[in-house]
């Protein structure tokens, strides 16, 4: 069996992502999120799912929850701290691979109207590209989706891999589109190794999202 671990299980997308792992008949999930037991209780009774009451700030709960794990889902990659932790503890305990969901813009890739209409939008990006370069320098087999402004559409599972050093321009994709990637980097791990790639919807290289 293939041990996974959401690191913030509670998350937009991982509420879409859950089900699309529980559909792989190899995968242990370990959900790990504060409250879990009181937030997920729909998934207390399946036996191939472990709930984790944790915090991702506090070093002791991650190292102890990612013990034993063969990949980590990171819910958002915004945080120093919690990818510090997570960096640490996925070191101490011997697992390597690590899925990171993060924003478009770190490395200033984001071209022409849209990127003037996101900078706008984002403010101070500093933080959040601090943040990425812990995973970046991290050491890790790691895959950091720059993900597109985010909606929810059950029909807009497409999606289109930017790699790094290309200009980001297609402005949406949806929360769907992005658990069938990350379910398919599971499902093959080898695939978008130490990388980190846009994720878009094809044909959307506009001014704005179209929900603005």
């Amino acid at each position: 069996m293939k041990k996974v671990i959401l690191l913030g299980a509670t998350s937009n997308i991982s509420a879409f992502l859950i089900p699309r792992l529980l559909e792989q008949s190899d995968v242990e999930l370990t959900l790990f999120a504060r409250h879990a037991g009181q937030r997920l209780p729909q998934y207390a009774n399946n036996d191939r799912v472990t709930l984790i009451d944790g915090n991702w700030n506090e070093l002791s709960d991650v190292v102890n929850a990612i013990s034993n794990q063969d990949v980590v889902y990171l819910a958002t990659g915004h945080f120093s701290k919690a990818n510090q932790n997570v960096v640490s503890a996925m070191k101490t305990d011997g697992v390597d691979r690590l899925i990171v969901a993060g924003g478009l813009g770190i490395y200033d890739e984001v071209a022409g109207k849209f990127g003037s209409w996101n900078a706008r939008m984002m403010g101070d990006y500093t933080e959040i590209k601090r943040a990425a370069k812990v995973i970046d320098d991290s050491g890790l087999n790691y895959t950091f989706l720059r993900m597109a402004w985010l909606y929810n559409n059950d029909q807009h599972l497409d999606y289109k891999v930017i790699p790094q050093g290309s200009p980001f321009k297609d402005t949406q994709v949806t929360r769907q589109a992005v658990a069938e990637l990350v379910t398919d980097i599971i499902k093959n791990p080898a695939i978008y190794q130490r990388a980190s790639i846009g994720v878009a919807e094809p044909n959307t290289a506009w001014d704005k999202p179209s929900f603005y």
